[in-house]
């Protein structure tokens, strides 16, 4: 998997804030968690949603911006859980959306958005936002297979699961081994996931200090899956192995400073 900067440098630039941070990862994977986290550390996302039937404190998430991805995709001959094989190509529609998102930012010093569908489309984000700094976050394969599943059970097999949360977590792992983001990961242990986040929010420069003082934004009760007992498929495993592998010596570093 590769990012490429020539197809970056195709599509029209236009300038953007000097600081803006995408969240990137899976579906299921606690996107919206690191999003609502940062946040609470003084991450601007703009009008996003705060609460929502499957998801009590909202996906954190611009509908503007989703409709423009999933758009893209469409075009492309796929959708969020059918990761196209060909290119995405941003035309100008997209273009304009994507510029006056970013204009609806201006005058404030650090912004960013959440949408694991960025995964797929980053290339045009890249050429509006040459110095877009990114931070990814992803979650045990099997908990994310079980979570889709329950939300659309006539849609997901475990199988199918599986393959989507490979699918882009690959991509994921590509970025990271390209550009060295932060990577944090989502499991049962709140503290744990507190001190990777407070790091990556300190590593980002975020000032906003979190109500008494603490990230109260995970709570354990919107915990809902765990990772059960089957064995991951070889490839599954090695990608998860080597997310694991990358993020621990971030995380301990956070945790020393």
């Amino acid at each position: 998997m590769t990012f490429s900067s020539d197809s970056a440098a195709a599509i029209s630039e236009t300038p953007g804030p000097s600081r803006v941070v995408a969240i990137l990862g899976m579906h299921r994977s606690g996107t919206s968690l690191l999003a609502g986290t940062l946040q609470e550390c003084g991450l601007d996302l703009g009008a996003v949603s705060t609460s929502a039937p499957a998801n009590e404190k909202g996906n954190r998430e611009s509908w503007l911006l989703m409709a423009l991805h999933e758009d893209l995709l469409r075009q492309a001959g796929g959708a969020w859980d059918r990761p196209p094989a060909r290119q995405v190509v941003w035309d100008r529609l997209h273009l304009a959306v994507r510029d006056l998102y970013i204009s609806s930012f201006a005058g404030s010093p650090i912004w960013g958005f959440k949408d694991p569908r960025a995964l797929l489309v980053l290339d045009g984000w890249l050429a509006a936002l040459p110095g877009l700094e990114t931070v990814g976050i992803f979650r045990h394969p099997g908990e994310v297979a079980a979570s889709l599943r329950q939300r659309m059970p006539a849609r997901f097999t475990p199988e199918s699961g599986l393959a989507l949360w490979l699918a882009y977590n690959r991509r994921l792992l590509a970025w990271h081994d390209c550009n060295g983001c932060p990577l944090v990961e989502y499991g049962a242990d709140r503290t744990a996931f507190n001190a990777a986040a407070g790091a990556v929010a300190g590593r980002l420069g975020l000032s906003a200090t979190p109500v008494h003082g603490e990230l109260t934004f995970y709570e354990d009760r919107l915990r809902h899956q765990s990772t059960g007992g089957d064995p991951l498929p070889a490839e599954v495993s090695e990608v998860y192995a080597a997310l694991r592998e990358r993020a621990a010596p971030q995380a301990a570093a956070g945790g020393d400073s």
